[in-house]
């Protein structure tokens, strides 16, 4: 008899929906900063309903991770992730800007199920003479390197991590929108911290006309550290928003440097 593995039955779609976990789990290494940059900036990126918070900082993320799959599997990638906070709801969160990845399993899935802003990318975390070195590359453009000399160990310390995305369907051209409303999802990671080491570094940015991040400039560093952690991540659907809100915002996804961009104006000392 001959095999079809396009298709599955409705039986084995119940059994591996019901072997499949809530939450993946994952054993992460990252170099994580949080830096201050212009609050104009990141209220102007915002996309309703989301709103600016409290503190005008920017979350930058490189990372090893092993994905442990149903069945004994598992799945090493590289991962990314630059992002501004918010609120939604009274709820802060991160808004991802980009989510850069090694794999396109990870681009796709990440995509499809949550709507999250990944890309292929290149991704590495290595130690280069005593200094932790994150580096985000695409296009043969390095526009995201993070850079630290390790300084002390601190008390691990877990905590619950959360994402604000946009699952779209954008219309087919000439046409401008989307087939329908998109959906407001809520990522979370839950992070049991194993290490967690200060590091003493920079954050530097390169600018690029495919992932234009130094368009947020470093104004205050505010913490940059090298963490191992066990970590299960998910995410649901809250609610749709109007296309309108998110149309501005959508050339993000997309490898898009023709398009001109938006002038913020922001404080003269700082532009200086």
């Amino acid at each position: 008899m001959a095999r079809l593995r396009y298709a599955k039955s409705h039986e084995q779609l119940a059994e591996a929906r019901a072997a499949g976990p809530g939450f993946l789990r994952s054993e992460v290494r990252s170099i994580r900063a949080i830096y201050e940059t212009d609050p104009e900036l990141i209220a102007a990126l915002l996309p309703r309903p989301l709103a600016p918070a409290s503190r005008p900082e920017v979350h930058v993320i490189v990372s090893d991770v092993t994905i442990h799959l149903p069945g004994d599997m598992t799945f090493p990638l590289g991962a990314g992730t630059f992002g501004v906070t918010c609120v939604c709801d009274g709820v802060e969160g991160l808004y991802p800007i980009t989510m850069p990845m090694t794999t396109e399993g990870a681009v796709v899935a990440g995509r499809d199920i949550y709507g999250e802003p990944k890309k292929l990318a290149e991704i590495t975390l290595t130690e280069e003479g005593g200094v932790q070195v994150g580096r985000i590359t695409r296009m043969g453009i390095t526009y995201v390197e993070l850079r630290g000399r390790p300084l002390r160990e601190q008390k691990p310390t877990d905590r619950v991590d959360r994402a604000y995305t946009f699952k779209v369907l954008p219309s087919p051209p000439p046409a401008q929108g989307f087939d329908v409303d998109p959906l407001l999802c809520q990522l979370e990671w839950k992070l049991a911290m194993s290490k967690s080491t200060v590091l003493d570094g920079e954050v530097l940015l390169s600018d690029s006309p495919f992932d234009p991040v130094a368009d947020l400039p470093v104004r205050k560093l505010v913490a940059l550290e090298l963490e191992v952690s066990d970590v299960e991540s998910g995410g649901k659907v809250l609610k749709p928003v109007k296309g309108e809100w998110l149309l501005p915002f959508l050339h993000q996804r997309y490898d898009d440097p023709m398009f001109p961009g938006l002038e913020v104006a922001v404080a003269s000392e700082k532009a200086a």
